[in-house]
């Protein structure tokens, strides 16, 4: 056992290269020494263990690192999570993968709305049906969170929209409502972004579905410039990949659409499977998580990108610079979002990845799962999805909250 997981059972400061002697673990948290994975007896080789795996520290269990979830590579994590965060299961499908994508916080009614994964056969949903948009109150989550687990404690609610958001995936806040991607159905319901008014009766309406006549392949996350208020948004053939919708006929890039002009245009291209968007608070930078080794019912090709790459954002709201902010240890990255300090999370193949603003992977919030998507709702709070479980997690850091009223 290492002098540091030493420390970190008897709930003590850490004194180490990484950690201050001032620096105190707080009790649903673990700190992880690097150093004791640098040199391994085995390596297995990559037929064995590869992106599709979940690595477990030489000195830990699978159980150990679930115990406390809050996994710290960096003392920098440490104000993140400030004194006691929490982590507590509040929602669990047995089979249906209720809790996937399109994680946004309604500060209106402090609801956090979230929707089913369209792609699994267990879902019912593709060419069947689409897939649901669902919310929860924030009040009833909070009251629970003193606990680990309170399945069933915490009402999961279907919303019924005027217009129904076709297979929903992203969504954020738009102009006092809230915006959605839909990825589309078969041949003839094209992808889309909708507006929804967060209270009943969820009135709901189209705001674009196509580039000069073509049909989106399957629009996947969106986000709102902080000054410009410009709609950014990516698109990728994960409709095609889990076969409900035809083959593609755009590269796959992000675009940015002005809802006051009329104005699409493409953003960036040169992705495998451009995923996951958001900006930082300041606006001025964007990232772009790339899942590119994933090809939903077709596998993975594990020399693709499994990557968060980072651009500039120019003052006309142009990006350019791109750089590789971030390659990930497992599963791929999918949703991303900002906290208000310009620190990056990142939904991945174990949890909930987070680095500060420099690419620095500095701590988890693991669940020994995959998350889709998360995001804050407000300072201090986070749902997050893992498909069949839905979870709320305090902290102390805060949401890049962008409500683009105009």
């Amino acid at each position: 056992m290492s002098s540091i997981t030493s420390w970190l059972l008897l709930g003590q400061c850490l004194f180490s290269p990484v950690f201050s002697a001032a620096s105190k673990i707080p009790t649903q948290a673990q700190a992880i020494d690097q150093r004791i994975f640098n040199v391994l007896n085995t390596t297995l080789p990559p037929a064995e263990f590869n992106a599709t795996s979940t690595f477990v520290p030489p000195g830990s269990t699978e159980k150990s690192l679930l115990n406390r979830p809050f996994h710290i590579y960096d003392e920098e994590f440490l104000k993140i999570l400030g004194g006691n965060p929490t982590l507590t299961r509040i929602a669990y499908s047995k089979v249906d993968p209720l809790f996937h994508e399109a994680v946004v916080w309604s500060k209106k009614t402090d609801e956090v709305f979230f929707v089913q994964n369209a792609g699994p056969p267990e879902a019912g949903t593709g060419l069947n049906k689409s897939s649901i948009v669902e919310k929860i109150s924030l009040a009833q989550a909070a009251a629970v969170s003193n606990k680990t687990d309170a399945v069933g404690l915490v009402d999961v609610e279907n919303v019924t929209s005027s217009t129904m958001v076709i297979n929903p995936n992203g969504a954020n806040n738009y102009r006092g409502k809230l915006i959605f991607t839909g990825e589309g159905q078969g041949d003839d319901k094209a992808p889309a972004l909708y507006v929804m008014n967060p209270r009943k009766p969820y009135d709901t309406k189209v705001l674009l579905n196509n580039f000069f006549g073509r049909q989106f392949n399957s629009l996947n996350d969106v986000a709102i410039h902080p000054k410009n208020k410009e709609v950014y948004f990516t698109d990728v053939p994960y409709g095609y990949y889990q076969d409900f919708r035809p083959s593609p006929g755009l590269q796959n890039q992000v675009y940015r659409f002005n809802p006051d002009t009329g104005a699409v245009r493409i953003a960036a291209d040169g992705f495998v499977h451009p995923n996951g968007f958001t900006f930082s608070p300041d606006g001025k930078h964007a990232y772009v998580t790339d899942t590119g080794i994933s090809y939903g019912f077709y596998g993975y090709n594990l020399t693709d990108p499994s990557s968060i790459y980072r651009y500039d954002v120019a003052e006309d709201g142009t990006l350019e610079n791109r750089k590789t902010f971030a390659f990930i240890n497992s599963g791929a990255p999918d949703g991303v979002h900002c906290d208000s300090w310009g620190n990056v999370y990142a939904g991945c193949g174990d949890g909930v990845q987070v680095w500060n603003p420099s690419g620095k992977l500095i701590g988890k919030i693991y669940l020994g799962t995959t998350s889709a998507n998360f995001n804050f709702a407000g300072k201090g709070r986070m749902v997050i999805c893992a498909e069949n479980s839905l979870y709320y997690a305090t902290l102390a850091a805060g949401g890049s909250y962008v409500e683009s009223e105009m």
